[in-house]
């Protein structure tokens, strides 16, 4: 397929079955899709767990997409999706085995190649009450208000008062953390 070729074309072919298609979309996002990823989910191993399952369910989600939306924008969905049904299934075994102190641990090891900002900036967004991270994950990518309004189903109005409220607890859990 030609990169003039539009993603929501490739969308629409895909999703009748075109595997050189379906390749083509695959090429221009994994990379995109994998970021996001790794914001939602705050470490590599569980960011490319993440990003397998939604690239495998692709062909089957696919049927279901609508030209309403830019593709990216369905991605997003897709992905915030997949990132609470897989947090769902964690706090359920995280409850029936060793909970919340161990995932954390591993969490952490997982993030220790990374930058001190980076790390920083995620385990504080992990501190975050699950809606102003998942806003904040879409913003990071450069998604627009109106395009995390879409995906996340809310207002714009309500992504900007998000982004505010997100932005004032980091800067108190930085507080917390310079005075501790």
């Amino acid at each position: 397929m030609r990169m003039t070729t539009s993603d929501e074309d490739l969308a629409l072919a895909a999703a009748d079955g075109d595997r050189a298609a379906f390749s083509s979309l695959l090429d221009r996002h994994y990379d995109r899709l994998f970021a996001f990823c790794f914001r939602l989910t705050g470490a590599r191993a569980e960011a490319e767990d993440l990003t397998q399952d939604i690239c495998a369910a692709l062909p089957a989600k696919l049927a279901s997409y609508q030209r309403r939306a830019k593709v990216t924008t369905w991605l997003y969905k897709v992905a915030v999706n997949a990132a609470h049904d897989r947090r769902r299934r964690r706090a359920t075994y995280a409850k029936a085995t060793t909970g919340w102190g161990d995932w954390e641990i591993n969490r952490t090891a997982a993030n220790a190649d990374t930058s001190r900002a980076v790390d920083w900036l995620t385990m504080a967004m992990n501190q975050l009450p699950e809606d102003l991270r998942d806003t904040l994950a879409l913003v990071l990518d450069d998604a627009t208000h109106a395009q995390a309004a879409e995906v996340l189903g809310v207002s714009e109005g309500t992504i900007s008062w998000r982004i505010s409220e997100a932005k004032k607890r980091l800067r108190a859990i930085k507080d917390m953390e310079d005075a501790g």
